[in-house]
């Protein structure tokens, strides 16, 4: 796997075209998965339904019509153009919200009895499941179908597992990034360029996609190179008629919303300046930094420990998985996902939604899981599910994803 060429050569499951028998048997190999999936998400979801009930709210508000899925179900009806402003003169305008999944919302609306912020809760849930597949096929290639099993489970059960189920783009997100980042581990280049370009659509962090593609393209070719000299790059690109297509394809999503926003705003920062007013931006992790220092100050001293700690398993993990010598792909691709969550700032409550897309680094808990008996394994994946579910229900019925 520490070889770039061998990593780019087709796996099984996506050595045929949809719809073939290839496609089918990856899909039956992926049932289980599957399956752990949707039952650890259906537990999150009925802990999410009890307590609701206890505590006066209705889940489903909970999971279509609240914080962001409210402006994603605007854009959806209206389009843009909408903005609030706050009595400290910031302003808070829907340019802020990646497209695709409004305007899947309002396609699916339009074709369908379901409302946009149902549509919404319809795609996250089919995206899930796209994403579960994806992370299994991920796993597989790496450790064995008992591997691939274990990250998608691992996946479901985050801690902010409940937002996967939610009007939310995590999970459209996730399956785009996760798919497209496999392909270009699979030299499905021309599908890789498509897939990052439709993550690009989808959230800001789309440009970790469009990084993997081109960072592994660059890579590839270099080896080429090296291995044939001057003619290297040529023949390699002959080898890999894709490959080319597949790098100028990638950006074109996230870069045509930056650049329409900016038209939009007359400024080639418009988007910038929108995110500004919602107090996001990238201040390589100053303010977080001064956020944590100011918990661990102070009487939060807890609650500031526990980030710090937290913000150390997530390094450690990102640097256990490189070690372990996962493919370039899933280290670029983790690494800015990672890099961006950290370095960003604004309401730090969001972190650990942002970094919910780095699937790699549940790769060396999946692979330890993976060398397990299953019977450990499944008991701890069952008792971080049952943690998840209630810690799912607990946050939305509080303070609640942002």
């Amino acid at each position: 796997m520490n070889d770039l060429a061998a990593a780019a050569v087709p796996g099984p499951a996506l050595r045929d075209a949809p719809g073939t028998p290839g496609v089918r048997a990856a899909l039956r190999r992926a049932a289980p998965a599957l399956a752990a999936y949707a039952a650890i998400r259906g537990l999150g979801l009925a802990v999410l339904a009890v307590w609701s009930a206890a505590d006066g709210k209705n889940w489903h508000t909970l999971l279509t019509a609240r914080w962001d899925s409210l402006w994603y179900t605007r854009v959806a009806e209206q389009g843009y153009g909408y903005a609030v402003q706050l009595p400290n003169g910031d302003v808070h305008s829907n340019l802020a919200f990646f497209p695709l999944l409004p305007w899947l919302e309002r396609g699916l609306s339009a074709l369908s009895p379901l409302s946009p912020a149902d549509a919404g809760m319809a795609v996250a849930w089919l995206a899930s499941l796209a994403a579960a597949w994806a992370l299994y096929a991920t796993g597989e290639r790496l450790y064995g179908p008992r591997g691939g099993v274990a990250l998608a489970a691992l996946w479901a059960a985050l801690p902010v597992g409940i937002v996967q189920s939610m009007a939310y783009s995590e999970a459209l997100f996730t399956a785009l990034a996760a798919w497209g980042v496999y392909c270009v581990m699979t030299g499905r280049w021309v599908a890789a360029g498509v897939l990052a370009s439709l993550a690009g659509l989808t959230r800001p962090v789309g440009a970790a996609v469009v990084a993997a593609v081109w960072i592994t393209a660059a890579v590839t070719l270099w080896q080429a190179r090296e291995r044939a000299g001057g003619t290297g790059v040529r023949a390699a690109l002959r080898a890999r008629p894709g490959l080319l297509p597949g790098v100028l394809v990638a950006p074109l999503g996230w870069c045509g919303y930056f650049l329409w926003v900016g038209a939009r705003q007359g400024s080639l920062t418009g988007y910038l300046d929108v995110q500004g007013g919602w107090g996001n931006g990238f201040d390589g992790g100053l303010a977080f930094g001064a956020f944590v220092w100011h918990q661990l100050s102070g009487p939060a001293f807890p609650a500031g420990l526990g980030l710090l700690i937290g913000v150390g398993l997530v390094i450690w993990l990102y640097v256990r998985g490189v070690r372990q010598g996962e493919p370039l792909p899933l280290t670029v691709y983790g690494g800015v996902v990672l890099l961006l969550a950290l370095t960003a700032k604004g309401y730090f409550g969001s972190k650990p939604r942002l970094m919910m897309p780095a699937y790699p680094l549940l790769l060396p808990p999946a692979a330890a899981l993976a060398r397990c008996r299953p019977v450990r394994s499944w008991l701890v994946i069952g008792v971080v599910a049952v943690a998840s579910a209630a810690y799912g229900a607990f946050w939305l019925n509080g303070s609640g994803p942002p």
